[in-house]
């Protein structure tokens, strides 16, 4: 898994909700999609950057809704 390229589809998806005026929505709204339209994982690739120096490259709205959001994103273990 690619996770620069899993950054900027997340980055790509936080500048699309960054425009709602209700920011807890838009929170929601990003990990919905991600937790909706990404396999397991590409969500725990995501997540694992979170607890990188990397995770600068994510977006300050992605790094909140990921951070806020996380239980739910995580998937469950087989």
């Amino acid at each position: 898994m690619d996770n620069q390229n899993l950054i900027d589809m997340a980055n790509r998806i936080g500048d699309f909700f960054d425009s709602m005026p209700d920011r807890e929505e838009a929170l929601a709204g990003i990990a919905d999609h991600i937790r909706r339209f990404w396999e397991p994982r590409m969500r725990s690739a995501l997540l694992a950057v979170l607890d990188t120096s990397n995770k600068e490259a994510l977006c300050q709205i992605v790094r909140e809704a990921l951070a806020g959001h996380r239980a739910g994103l995580t998937p469950a273990r087989a």
